[in-house]
């Protein structure tokens, strides 16, 4: 079943196109948006054996010329050394102001291939084609681009929105247990925020820890419910002025334990999903969220199979330090995204040192 959802921005609004199969409609699709016909594919040495041929051949039988890139996996590859990369392929291939990069792959790739597009000729277009479940919920959706400092996670971006997202729900066939599970803490994290009737969807269902326990029905729901509640709050708030913030519900504290740990120890789900444990404590603390909301939140994060407590040897006030150089803080104080019942979350002020101290140990 094909479904769009239209992100709808002042300035561009874009669709997101859902369907099996729709990794071979990449060409028509791009075809009907009237994009420059020279198009540069970003992938990594992960995906591109799998998908990438699929991609250049339903791009090319559409008439685009294509030139492609691929960069190395993983987080930790993340940055503008990296970046360089993509635009020697862009400069080699003499892309132009109405061409098109294109990402294939995951978070990592969709963010440097938006922050490449973002900056090279002062902005061309992108279109998000996301290979992980995570990607498809989360980071290919609402124009967040970047790479990352060795202080801190996405420190260097920008707001660069896609002229296309386009979610081909088969390709997570050949997603590894460890990266679907990933992609669950950010629809969990949806159903807290903001969409109390997903977060009864996961609870009902039998098993979430890997894809095949999983109906087909069920996924498609889960990835059409997470993108409508992105696409919700970015249209709502494209520049993360108020309330777009709270996407990053689990954020904080994760981004603190990614970076602290290399990129190494725990992915960004994984890192999420500590983050939302953390931050339901807290909500506790500060009285505005029930002990039976965060029983309800944890038990559906382990049924997920995410870890739930920090990794070990990390150091507590070295977490604190890195709080301080989130990009949430504010006036010197952090600020934090609490639940304060299912399906609802605001940002607080109210979270002190010693309180961060107290749900940490």
């Amino acid at each position: 079943m094909a479904s769009v959802i239209t992100v709808p921005l002042p300035e561009k609004s874009y669709p997101i196109a859902i369907a099996p199969g729709n990794l071979d409609q990449l060409g028509p699709q791009m075809q009907k948006l009237n994009l420059g016909q020279k198009v540069l594919l970003v992938s990594n040495p992960t995906v591109f054996p799998l998908y990438g041929e699929r991609a250049i051949a339903s791009l090319t039988a559409a008439g685009f010329t294509v030139s492609q890139c691929l960069l190395p996996d993983g987080e930790a590859h993340k940055t503008p050394a990296t970046l360089q990369k993509i635009y020697d392929v862009a400069l080699e291939n003499r892309l132009e102001r109405s061409s098109t990069m294109v990402a294939l792959g995951g978070g990592v790739i969709g963010d440097m291939t938006g922050f490449a597009a973002a900056t090279w000729l002062r902005g061309i277009n992108v279109v998000q084609v996301p290979t992980t479940l995570l990607a498809m919920v989360d980071a290919s959706i609402g124009g967040k681009t970047g790479v990352n400092h060795p202080q801190g996670k996405n420190l260097i971006g920008a707001f660069h929105q896609p002229s296309l997202v386009l979610i081909d729900p088969d390709v997570l066939k050949t997603l590894p247990v460890r990266e679907f599970r990933a992609g669950m803490a950010e629809v969990i994290k949806y159903g807290i925020i903001w969409d109390a009737e997903l977060f009864s969807q996961l609870e009902r269902a039998k098993r979430l820890d890997e894809i095949t326990a999983i109906s087909d029905d069920l996924l498609t729901e889960i990835i059409y419910r997470s993108c409508q509640s992105k696409a919700d709050v970015v249209s709502q708030d494209e520049k993360e002025s108020g309330l777009r913030a709270i996407l990053n519900y689990g954020h904080t504290i994760g981004h603190a334990v990614e970076s602290l740990t290399g990129y190494t120890v725990v992915n960004h789900g994984e890192a999420v999903g500590i983050g939302m444990v953390f931050a339901s404590k807290l909500a506790l603390l500060v009285n505005q969220w029930s002990s039976e909301g965060d029983r309800r939140q944890l038990a559906l994060i382990e049924k997920t199979g995410l870890p739930t407590s920090l990794p070990a040897g990390l150091n507590i006030e070295e977490i604190l330090v890195s709080l301080t150089a989130d990009k949430k803080v504010k006036s010197g104080q952090v600020r934090f995204i609490l639940p304060m019942k299912i399906g609802e979350a605001n940002i607080s002020d109210q979270v002190t040192g010693d309180m961060i101290r107290q749900v940490l140990s």
